[in-house]
């Protein structure tokens, strides 16, 4: 376990914009940073990162949190892990506490799973100075053009020959068999065996945007085997649609020049970063997916499309298109003459002389489906029509209504048709699109509603069993126990996470107030020790634990911005949820808000914080009221009823003394 102290240092050191920065491209306004929402595909920025405050958030899907909350969910981690994470990052030292078994299991599991990647990594990398990986896989790479540098660089290796190389080298080590298994690396047989998953294969390790290995992807050298390359299975390190080959070493550089180069294959993306074009990325040996087109999307957002000049590469770069204009991207595309592939073209040929040749041959969307189909369709009209359909359809995608209709006058001029007809296409197509949106969205409200996950049964698979931000997009509605007194409750808590430690200046005379004037409480103290002298506790259990581990740290003697941010890095969903509600509003991250424009904080409180636990008052009699209807129509001993309705008389009574004062404090 990490100690207190030491979790207290890496919050008080790491910089959420740096962290935050890494996987999204920041823009400053003001004293904050904002961007398109990492965790929902969104074209007008509403992420917010606000150093000061050391929280993220968006106001389009509601993620939010701090630090460690962020890189729990980019990085798909625990906790401890993602401490860990900032703890390396920033060179901080962790001496760590005895764990319990169970803590040990939770923290070891993910970890070995890394670190026997990494073990892998490197023995594939040592294989390539073997005899066999001289003579075979250094050989190959070489006769690709890359040189040494660049193969130590990216990693690159060689799986022998033997069966369980492999396996015998991890298991002398001392890893575990069934590491090797989980992480992709080796096969259980049905009769108990084990072999290596990757034999004569030239190994191209694939690592997260954090830089750590998490598959591989290994090219054979055998004419006759049908699988030319054959990626790690997915783990629960790697979800393959989620992942690009090569963003570790490109995303500063595409972030930096506001353009990524999307190629197909591995070599291609080493070739042409070996060249000295670094904002090249590619997709794992898989079709394209949005998942990988939205990664892009958190550096730039303009995508060039660079695949191969063949038949299956101008088919793949046309399926792209949709893709790419669907994520609210731009996208070019650049067709290689015919038989070549970045790889090939790369070489013999300088960086400025294919930097070159990229910006003379980029076209548009639309230039490039007419050039690519309007041969096909020759002379034949309803051909034509269907490719201009095509070409609307795409065009339709675009959310931006300036850029759309500059796209659909070029597709007018090109084909000779009016921009009336394009129009009425687009505007049927993206009706049609509003219409399978709205189905989906209730197909997901009637999963939600029915207590299933809206995404499907299968998406919790790998990841841990609830995350933070599933919990937030849920709302503090869906936690709610007493959705009659939920709303009071989140006020007062709310007073306590944003102004807790701010002083309740009463006059003299107050009746709030009996003690010394300069002797003032502070909202929490005054908001606590009205619950507790009413020996009351929050209805709602999800408030409840938030205000109790509010207390426990406001007792610590944390400061207000200490006790906020380790709650926000807590690693509790519940927790980051109502603190990321309650102790936050748009306007913190923004502009002042109108309210404190107009009265001093301290005298807004002493007004609004009594009156609010008034209201509670009088809402917790109302509940009780409720509760005692509802049992009485239960009853039929009459005993027992003409007891309850005295005591719901009385209830009744209690409730119009406390809604005499309210009406007083409204008149004040």
């Amino acid at each position: 376990m990490i100690p207190r102290e030491t979790v207290g240092l890496i919050l008080d050191t790491a910089r959420i914009e740096d962290v935050v920065g890494e996987y999204v491209t920041l823009k400053r306004r003001g004293a904050n940073y904002t961007a398109c929402c990492p965790f929902h595909n969104e074209k007008t920025p509403s992420f917010y990162v606000s150093p000061s405050k050391g929280i993220y958030k968006c106001f389009g899907c509601g993620a939010a949190g701090g630090v460690v909350n962020f890189v729990m969910e980019q990085e798909r981690s625990t906790y401890s892990e993602a401490l860990r994470w900032l703890a390396a990052k920033y060179h901080i030292e962790i001496k760590e506490e005895e764990l319990s078994p169970e803590q040990l299991l939770e923290k070891n599991r993910r970890e070995s799973l890394f670190l026997v990647s990494e073990f892998a990594m490197n023995f594939f990398a040592k294989a390539l100075d073997t005899a066999e990986g001289r003579a075979v896989g250094r050989n190959y790479l070489r006769g690709r053009g890359l040189s040494d540098d660049t193969i130590r660089e990216f990693s690159l290796g060689w799986a022998p020959k033997g069966r369980t190389s492999l396996v015998d080298a991890a298991k002398a080590e001392g890893y575990k068999v069934e590491y090797l298994i989980d992480a992709g690396l080796a096969v259980r047989n049905e009769d108990g065996s084990i072999h290596d998953k990757f034999r004569e294969r030239v190994m191209f390790p694939i690592f997260n945007l954090s830089g750590r290995v998490i598959a591989f992807s290994g090219r054979t050298l055998h004419a006759d085997n049908p699988a030319k390359y054959v990626n790690s299975p997915e783990t629960e390190l790697y979800k393959k649609s989620n992942v690009l080959l090569g963003i570790k070493f490109a995303k500063s550089d595409i972030s930096k020049m506001d353009k990524c180069i999307l190629v197909e294959g591995n070599l291609d993306m080493v070739s042409l970063y070996q060249l000295g074009i670094h904002n090249v990325v590619a997709p794992c040996g898989t079709s394209l997916t949005s998942e990988q087109i939205r990664l892009i999307g958190r550096f730039t957002q303009n995508v060039t499309v660079m695949f191969d000049g063949d038949s299956a590469g101008i088919h793949a770069a046309l399926r792209a298109i949709n893709l790419i204009l669907g994520e609210g991207m731009n996208v070019r595309l650049v067709l290689l003459p015919e038989g070549e592939d970045p790889d090939s073209f790369s070489r013999g040929r300088s960086a400025d002389e294919v930097r070159a040749y990229i910006e003379a041959n980029e076209k548009d969307f639309v230039s490039f489906q007419a050039d690519m189909l309007l041969p096909g369709a020759g002379s034949d009209p309803v051909r034509r029509a269907e490719l201009i359909n095509t070409i609307a359809d795409s065009i339709a995608l675009i959310a931006d209504p300036i850029k759309r209709s500059v796209f659909i006058s070029e597709c007018a001029q090109r084909f000779g048709v009016s921009t009336d007809n394009i129009e009425k296409r687009i505007v049927s197509t993206r009706r049609e699109e509003v219409r399978k949106e709205a189905e989906k969205e209730d197909r997901e409200r009637r999963r939600a509603e029915a207590g299933l996950n809206p995404a499907g049964p299968d998406a919790a698979q790998g990841s841990q069993a609830q995350s933070v931000h599933s919990v937030i997009r849920t709302g503090l509605d869906a936690l709610s126990d007493n959705r009659l007194l939920a709303p009071i409750e989140s006020d007062l808590l709310g007073f306590v996470l944003k102004y807790g430690t701010e002083p309740m200046r009463f006059e003299s005379d107050s009746e709030l107030y009996a003690g010394e004037e300069d002797e003032c409480p502070l909202v929490a103290d005054f908001i606590s020790s009205s619950l507790e002298s009413d020996e009351v506790v929050f209805a709602n259990r999800v408030l409840q634990k938030t205000f109790d581990d509010y207390l426990e740290l406001y007792d610590l003697g944390y400061r207000q911005d200490e006790i906020i941010r380790t709650m926000l890095n807590s690693g509790d969903p519940e927790v980051t949820l109502v603190v990321s509600e309650l102790a936050f509003e748009k306007h913190d991250l923004s502009v002042k808000s109108f309210r404190e424009s107009l009265t001093t904080t301290e005298s807004w409180l002493v007004k609004h914080v009594p009156h609010t636990l008034k209201l509670y008052a009088e809402k917790r009699l109302e509940n009780m009221i409720r509760e005692a209807t509802a049992e009485l129509a239960k009853l039929t001993d009459e005993a027992s009823q003409t007891a309850l309705m005295t005591k719901i008389i009385n209830l009744q009574r209690q409730q119009l003394i406390v809604k005499k004062k309210l009406m007083e404090d409204n008149d004040k």
